[in-house]
């Protein structure tokens, strides 16, 4: 059997069963550089290192050791499955039958780096900007398609000294399709040590970027907290509605609330004018989340709203009445029916900030 085995990005963040398989080994092929950071576990082994781009050949190297006899180990950084060693092989043994492979998972570059930023991920794609195999048009239609979806995008090997055009076609897919506010993490990682930077889409500098590269790409709720980028989930968290709020949709249910500007009120604007007026408490609060402005008042653990113009923008409000009559037939939904509301919330961003 042919194990291959992810070592994830950097000799401390192996996992135990991949050290293990290493252990056990006989015969451990792999690219030079990765077999440098387990140089301790493969002493007294047949070790063979062959020089980027030679991928096919360790494949097949592997399997004549395997036909051998010998216990192999194919290596592959991060995980295998991840732009990584196990589709190589998985293509190449359909040449040949009786073969049997094990793929020992690794820790891989987006989730490494995402724990350095903090918690930017939620759904996600994952896009090479390597055009050494795939043709450009195909990595800009990917990045294009999700873009648009609003996933977060992390992009691996994204720029070397020669080739530096995908790079700079991501960027400008990014300045036509997502806000120059976007949060962006930079995560470099060079043998022992990695360094992170989170940074808006519009003051990227390309020569900030190499192959030791991962970027994360936020999304429309993606924000930043204590110097971490984090994107929400949308949960629910637990607040009691304040009488002066249900006071207030009381009326708008049945029909007595001011619409659009309300200049006669002695506290307008309390935001910014002209502001709508439709939804004068917020019937998401709180929403916990400060991709719209929010945030918390901490030394009071309060929802603070003076930040946020979202909700009282006119698209914003014509996007939730379209549906928030379906939601609060009464008081009371405004808690029983938090987490639909949070959906509708998430839906109304999307399309509106």
């Amino acid at each position: 059997m042919i194990k291959i085995v992810g070592i994830g990005p950097r000799r401390e963040d192996m996992t135990i069963m991949a050290s293990q398989t290493l252990k056990e080994a006989e015969v451990v092929i792999g690219y030079g550089g990765y077999i440098k950071q387990i140089k301790d576990l493969v002493e007294g082994k047949n070790v063979i290192s062959l020089g980027m781009g030679q991928e096919v050949n360790r494949a097949e190297l592997a399997i004549d050791y395997d036909k051998k006899g010998y216990k192999v180990v194919l290596v592959s950084s991060g995980d295998p499955g991840v732009y990584g060693m196990a589709n190589v092989l998985h293509q190449v043994m359909g040449k040949y039958s009786g073969l049997e492979i094990e793929v020992i998972p690794g820790v891989s570059a987006v989730n490494y780096s995402a724990a350095l930023l903090g918690a930017p991920l939620h759904d996600f794609a994952v896009i090479s900007l390597s055009d050494i195999l795939t043709p450009i048009v195909e990595i800009k239609r990917k990045i294009r398609a999700a873009a648009e979806a609003d996933f977060i995008l992390a992009f691996y090997n994204p720029r070397s000294k020669r080739r530096t055009q995908p790079f700079k076609e991501a960027l400008k897919i990014l300045f036509e399709v997502r806000s120059p506010e976007t949060l962006v993490g930079i995560v470099k990682t060079r043998d022992d040590s990695s360094s992170v930077r989170i940074v808006s889409l519009s003051s990227i500098e390309e020569d900030d970027v190499d192959m030791n590269t991962t970027i994360i790409v936020g999304n429309t709720f993606t924000y930043l907290d204590d110097g971490k980028m984090i994107t929400p989930r949308g949960y629910v968290l637990p607040h009691s509605t304040h009488p002066l709020a249900s006071e207030f949709y009381e009326s708008y249910m049945a029909g007595e609330g001011v619409e659009g500007s309300n200049t006669d009120c002695e506290y307008y604007p309390c935001h910014n004018h002209p502001q709508n007026c439709t939804f004068c408490f917020c019937p998401f609060y709180p929403c916990g989340d400060p991709s719209t402005g929010g945030c918390w008042i901490k030394e009071k653990q309060v929802w603070s709203c003076e930040g946020c113009t979202w909700i009282h923008q006119d698209d914003t409000v014509e996007c939730i009445q379209a549906k928030l009559p379906q939601l609060l037939k009464k008081v009371a939904d405004l808690q029983d029916n938090k987490k639909e509301l949070l959906k509708l919330r998430r839906e109304c961003v999307f399309l509106t900030k």
